[in-house]
């Protein structure tokens, strides 16, 4: 993991004359922060082949994954031993099997070094779903109604586990340690400021929040999640047709929603209509089961 931490090399030896105020200083970091990031650490989302800024390796992301989980699971009732719970578990081993031979086959198993895979079904009445790295899936309860049967929650682990494989988190949190903690390295600000680091977290993922207090993906990073999940699933023996149906029973729940040019999300129709496009590739990767 790069261990970088910007400075402006010579400028605290300038004299008075030459200085350039703190905002200056503050832009100059984060460019030539920017630049060095940009060529040693980048990677490539698969699929889509879209080149992705990830200063945070995988490991250290998975290691924070299992103590956020954790706590997560501290403060939240996991629903066991029911028909529902059973559920989750089956269609989460299905698509973990359908995720490792999907990297199996293009020699990048590897990126799931270190991971222990857990499934949990969650009680909240809140319309959720999430994954981090390390194979850490939650399902909230509150989604069954709209997912209704095990093809839904397919389309949802589904789409969730995408975002974990595509990197998205990472993405993020780069992103935002980039722009508000000056390119400083996530291990550094795990060490020196647990605080900082547990809310970026939580705002990263959207562990244990409600909607719109979470940092979202943007519409690229759901599209290709969309793509890869709807792959995933036919993997697994799910028919890629029930992303679709449980699009539609979102778009539902949401009425008229946000217009999608105030969004970083697709709109539903948008994103119904994406799926669609995608729909004949997915089909390819299907065998029912």
């Amino acid at each position: 993991m790069n261990q970088f931490r910007p400075t402006v090399i010579g400028y605290r030896e300038a004299s008075p004359a030459i200085r350039r105020p703190a905002r200056y200083s503050r832009y100059l970091q984060i460019l030539l922060c920017g630049l060095v990031l940009l060529v040693g650490a980048c990677s490539t989302v698969p699929i889509t082949q879209r080149q992705q800024l990830n200063l945070v390796s995988e490991g250290t992301m998975t290691a924070a994954s299992q103590q956020q989980y954790d706590e997560f699971l501290t403060s939240h009732k996991v629903i066991r031993n029911t028909p529902e719970s059973a559920m989750v578990q089956r269609v989460g081993e299905r698509i973990r099997s359908a995720v490792e031979q999907f990297l199996a086959n293009r020699n990048q198993l590897s990126q799931l070094s270190g991971y222990q895979w857990e499934f949990s079904l969650v009680e909240s009445s809140e319309v959720n779903a999430w994954a981090m790295p390390g194979g850490k899936v939650t399902i909230y309860s509150g989604i069954l109604p709209i997912t209704r049967n095990e093809a839904g929650l397919a389309a949802v682990m589904a789409h969730e586990v995408a975002h974990v494989i595509a990197r998205h988190g990472s993405e993020r949190m780069s992103q935002e340690l980039l722009t508000q903690m000056g390119g400083q390295a996530l291990s550094a600000v795990l060490a020196s400021r647990p605080e900082a680091s547990q809310a970026l977290w939580m705002k990263v993922f959207g562990v244990g929040t409600t909607v719109g207090v979470m940092l979202p993906y943007s519409r690229l990073q759901e599209s290709e999640a969309d793509h890869l999940g709807m792959i995933f699933m036919a993997m697994a023996g799910y028919d890629p047709h029930a992303a679709i149906e449980v699009w539609q029973r979102m778009a539902q729940q949401g009425g008229a929603g946000v217009p999608e040019f105030l969004s970083t999300h697709p709109a539903d129709q948008t994103r119904i209509r994406q799926l669609t496009e995608k729909l004949p590739e997915a089909m390819q990767y299907y065998q029912s089961r």
